[in-house]
């Protein structure tokens, strides 16, 4: 063990810790106000929904508990919602506006109607929200095609095959449909009713309709386009600066010459060595990662059949692409720990005594961790457990 008096000097200027502190704080700051923002600014979910007559069309338990069913059978891995998701299936929200409009067209007198053209878009951006009673109202055709969309999608998700990349009769109880279409239905009205006094919708007008005037913002357009510039030139001038200037603390010990060191006359910490099973994990991890991610994208090209074999049985789209996802924040996660551990002692200039055991308890957790996650995940999107997903 190396003794304080002959610790060496950190590897890095103290203005780099400064420097990260203050990052760390600015960006956690920035995450609290977005959520405050995101939370306070939420389209509601009313009470009750209505038809003209005061029947109710469905309730806000029923939109609440839609959401569940939604997670619960992993749905945000196959489709979207809001054009947050996967995309092998629908984004709901956009398929549910877009069959819900085409119905209430119909209704009015078809796609050669101007009459029918300029009510479905009244219908659809008139917010009939009433704050006080938490109640809206439908028009109704829109109640109407809530019964139509109830029954669409419990053919789509009730399908007895896997020709959809779901497992068969992934969602057959009509009581969860019933849910699920009602989830559906509130997020189509929040993408295309009008937000109080203003002259767009609770998305910005998104996803897109056209049937019912829903175009994105300039607002959308303007700070999608900006975050990427600030993201590329941020990143562009990073490296410029550290290109350029030498005074930032990385190069302070830069030699002109290099010299090398077998490997075996490299002294290692026990916990140096106990990072090799940390690699180990990894390697492992990314090798399942990449059979999956070669699984989930050949679903694009052939939804039915995984070279004859009928895979949605046993692995169906949207677990295969939560798995990728998930593996792939393991094995880096793993990576970063492996490194932290092992690169600790070179920058502090000692290791505390038992390091090492604390290395193997914490591979142990994340043992716990990695294979609680892909079991839950298959035990949950399979329908095993019950009230236990949430």
């Amino acid at each position: 063990m190396v003794r304080g008096s002959e610790r060496r000097e950190l590897l890095i200027s103290k203005g780099w810790v400064q420097a990260v502190a203050l990052v760390v704080l600015f960006g956690f700051f920035v995450l609290g106000l977005l959520a405050y923002r995101a939370y306070s600014g939420q389209p509601p979910i009313p009470d009750r929904v209505v038809n003209p007559r005061g029947e109710v069309v469905f309730t806000g338990e029923e939109v609440r508990a839609g959401q569940g069913v939604f997670l619960r059978n992993g749905l945000m891995q196959y489709g979207s919602i809001f054009g947050h998701g996967a995309y092998l299936g629908p984004d709901f929200t956009a398929d549910y506006l877009r069959r819900s409009a085409l119905f209430v067209r119909e209704s009015y007198g078809g796609e050669g109607s101007d009459r029918a053209t300029v009510q479905t878009v009244s219908d659809f951006k008139e917010n009939r929200y009433d704050p006080e009673t938490r109640t809206l109202e439908f028009t109704a055709p829109q109640a109407a095609a809530f019964d139509e969309l109830r029954g669409h999608y419990g053919r789509y998700f009730g399908e007895p095959t896997t020709r959809y990349g779901l497992r068969p009769e992934a969602i057959s109880d009509p009581e969860d449909i019933r849910q699920l279409t009602a989830y559906f239905a509130w997020t189509a009205w929040a993408a295309s009713a009008l937000r109080p006094g203003t002259d767009y919708t609770y998305t910005n007008n998104w996803p897109p309709e056209p049937l019912v005037e829903n175009e994105p913002t300039a607002n959308v357009v303007v700070w999608s386009v900006l975050s990427l510039i600030a993201l590329l030139g941020g990143i562009g001038l990073l490296f410029a600066a550290f290109g350029r200037w030498n005074f930032l603390g990385w190069r302070g010990r830069e030699q002109a010459t290099l010299s090398f060191r077998a490997p075996g006359d490299v002294a290692l910490t026990p916990a140096q060595r106990a990072c090799a099973w940390f690699f180990l994990v990894m390697a492992a991890l990314f090798l399942v990662q990449t059979m999956v991610g070669a699984a989930s994208q050949h679903y694009r090209a052939d939804l039915a059949s995984f070279f004859g074999i009928d895979l949605a049985q046993w692995l169906p789209y949207n677990l295969m692409r939560t798995w990728h996802v998930q593996l792939a924040i393991f094995w880096v996660a793993t990576s970063f720990l492996a490194a932290g551990i092992f690169l600790a002692p070179m920058i502090a200039g000692r290791e505390p005594r038992g390091q090492h055991l604390l290395a193997f308890g914490l591979l142990g957790a994340l043992a716990i961790v990695v294979f609680g996650s892909l079991i839950g995940e298959w035990a949950g999107i399979f329908g095993l457990t019950g009230g236990l997903w949430a």
